[in-house]
């Protein structure tokens, strides 16, 4: 493993003034994230994670977005390939030594397809289950806000009967 030249050192200070993040100082430099790491905490410089942790939730809405978008399209997949069963189906050979096609409408979906579009679409039902029981659209979220907000009824409960109900109880007590 080679030491950091001065120069280096000097480069990776001067792009982590310009506010640049570690991985794009790492790639500029050709070092990696830990040496620009170590670097920076050796000088009494840190990075602004703050725009990292907003770009990580920015991506996991897009990525849950997605999962979402996915879910819809497997479920109109499984259930084209389920009202297949219920329709005429179509068989057919190609091949041979003259070559020749030849096709043939059944009534019903033969067995050996009918169990094959069964057992896709419960894999599609189970892959769709999993997606959505991975987002929960926000819900933790929104549970934690919820519980924020509570507390704040709370104390602002115990204030108002510690400190003013005290006042009310005195002055009903004074009307008496």
């Amino acid at each position: 493993m080679a030491k950091l030249t001065d120069e280096q050192r000097d480069q990776i200070l001067a792009l982590h003034a310009q506010g640049l993040a570690r991985n794009e100082i790492a790639r500029q430099t050709g070092v990696s994230t830990g040496s620009v790491t170590n670097v920076c905490k050796d000088n009494d410089r840190a990075f602004d994670r703050s725009a990292t942790k907003d770009a990580q939730a920015a991506r996991s809405v897009d990525l849950a977005e997605a999962r979402l978008n996915l879910a819809q399209r497997l479920n109109v997949a499984a259930n084209d390939m389920l009202d297949m069963l219920d329709k005429p189906f179509t068989v057919f050979n190609f091949g041979g030594k003259d070559n020749t096609f030849a096709s043939e409408e059944l009534d019903t979906v033969p067995v050996e397809a009918r169990r094959t579009i069964i057992t896709s679409t419960a894999i599609v039902f189970d892959k769709i289950s999993r997606i959505v029981e991975k987002d929960n659209g926000g819900l933790d979220q929104a549970v934690g806000v919820l519980d924020q907000i509570a507390a704040g009824f709370r104390v602002a409960a115990d204030r108002y009967r510690g400190t003013e109900g005290s006042d009310i109880a005195a002055s009903d007590s004074e009307q008496s």
